[in-house]
């Protein structure tokens, strides 16, 4: 655009020093380069923001559906043939706009060059007029005529210049509408790390809502026009306990009583609305709110094995170090053979160097679960969260990982959510958590001595377990 500006005014100033009655005549065309100019480039940012959009859901779909999982999942429910058409149809919209901008681009520069001839027509017209009457030499006429496409030259290029800014600001609006999303957890100023040693959990009196739509997503992102700003409803209400350094507590009660959205508190992958979580501190309220905690700091006290035991499209040693990237490989082994997977991965071909798949989907959902439990033992972590960590394994297998996190918890604080209620017998202390809200706590013993919500659960577990032990005797 610069050297475009400069060639423009040079070329201008010269012209019009060898005649300007030609000079403003050649200028009456100039709108022609202006107006259309300003017009195109906003119906080809249309055209690019909706070809944007396109793009961006195929991305999506390609993520979800095309995926190992989903692509399971379209082809067990028989929809491969609906997912390829819906496909098929962004695609081809996306093509048919591609062609579009082509061709409206290709038009409107034929049509600034028509102009630039036709500007050329006049100089020569008016030139040779005044050449034969005398007024203005043969020679500067066609100098003239020269200057003229370097006039006109610049003039369609800044215009061409106009259309490719206001097509690439579509994508800076996507771009920018991104980045400008302030982060729903962020570190706050003057943060200090988490105090060294054994580290205590304390929940006081915290209250929590899921944020609404608004601020964790963009309506660019979810394909509607826009989100929902409703906040969500208190799903915690008043939860107050303690864990003291190197105690296990366990979280139990019925599916979507809130266990898990208080492991995501602790993790700090949101913040409370009220009340406070705390690490450290011998005494009631006297620890480290999460909230004045450096994020290095927290992610190196706190380890967390979730539910769906995700891993990444890599190498095992590579998902290992994920949690230490300084780990050696003796370090690897150590953990695998605590986790049980010794002689699985001594068995591969590439051992450590076996890619997994995606989401670990060429292991079996045990064998996932334990590398993500190796994962969080090579970490080292103070306090470990296990969201129903040995869900995925079978009796035998659950058992050898229950051994394993025994001992590699050993002096270790540890909140632990579990639904099977054998595993946590052993835990210092048991939550019953219901709606929201603690409605018992005491040990294995003293819960089934009181006879309520624990006991309930554990009567109803073990005769599910029973029933499946007589149906599984062949009758005689």
């Amino acid at each position: 655009m610069v050297s475009n500006v400069v060639a423009l005014v040079l070329t201008l100033a010269v012209m019009l020093g060898t005649s300007w009655q030609v000079t403003v005549l050649a200028m009456v065309l100039l709108p022609v380069f202006l107006v259309p100019a300003r017009r195109m480039g906003s119906k080809l940012a249309d055209l690019r923001r909706e070809a944007a959009e396109h793009n961006a859901a195929m991305g999506t779909q390609m993520t979800e559906r095309f995926s190992a999982p989903g692509a399971t999942l379209v082809k067990l429910f028989g929809r491969p043939a609906d997912e390829s058409r819906e496909f098929a149809v962004r695609a081809g919209r996306v093509r048919d706009i591609g062609i579009r901008t082509a061709m409206l681009q290709f038009t409107f520069v034929t049509a600034l060059t028509l102009v630039s001839a036709l500007a050329l027509a006049l100089v020569y017209g008016l030139g040779g007029w005044y050449a034969i009457t005398g007024q203005l030499a043969a020679g500067d006429v066609v100098v003239l005529a020269l200057l003229l496409t370097r006039l006109y030259a610049p003039l369609t290029a800044l215009s061409n210049a106009r259309v490719e800014i206001m097509s690439a600001l579509v994508s800076f609006e996507r771009v920018f509408e991104i980045l400008d999303l302030k982060p729903l957890i962020q570190q706050k100023p003057g943060a200090v790390p988490v105090p060294p040693g054994p580290v205590s959990v304390e929940f006081d009196d915290v209250r929590f809502a899921y944020p609404s739509a608004d601020k964790v997503s963009l309506a660019s992102l979810e394909e509607v026009s826009t989100l929902d700003t409703r906040g969500g409803e208190e799903v915690l209400h008043g939860i107050s306990f303690r864990v003291e350094p190197g105690q296990t507590v366990a979280l139990v009660g019925s599916s979507g009583a809130g266990k898990s959205t208080i492991a995501q508190l602790l993790a700090r992958l949101y913040d409370v609305d009220s009340g406070a979580v705390r690490l450290g501190g011998s005494l009631p309220g006297s620890g480290l709110d999460l909230r004045d905690a450096t994020f290095d700091s927290l992610r190196d006290t706190l380890g967390m094995v979730t539910q769906d035991g995700h891993l990444f499209h890599e190498t095992i040693a590579s998902n290992l170090r994920l949690a230490r990237p300084d780990a050696t490989e003796k370090d690897m082994w150590d953990v695998i053979r605590q986790a049980r997977l010794e002689t699985m991965i001594r068995s591969l071909p590439d051992g450590l160097e076996t890619v997994v798949g995606e989401r670990g989907y060429r292991l079996s959902g045990g064998e996932r679960q334990r590398l993500t439990i190796a994962r969080l033992l090579i970490a080292q972590p103070r306090v470990v969260i296990l969201d129903e960590a040995t869900a995925a394994l079978d009796s035998t297998n659950e058992a050898a990982v229950q051994a394993a996190l025994g001992a590699a918890l050993e002096g270790r604080t540890a909140v632990v959510i579990a639904h099977r209620l054998s595993t946590i017998r052993a835990a210092d202390a048991i939550l019953v958590v219901e709606d929201g809200r603690i409605v018992e706590r005491g040990t294995h013993t003293e819960l089934l001595a009181a006879d309520g919500r624990y006991a309930e659960l554990y009567r109803t577990q073990f005769a599910e377990a029973t029933a499946v032990a007589q149906e599984a005797v062949p009758e005689l």
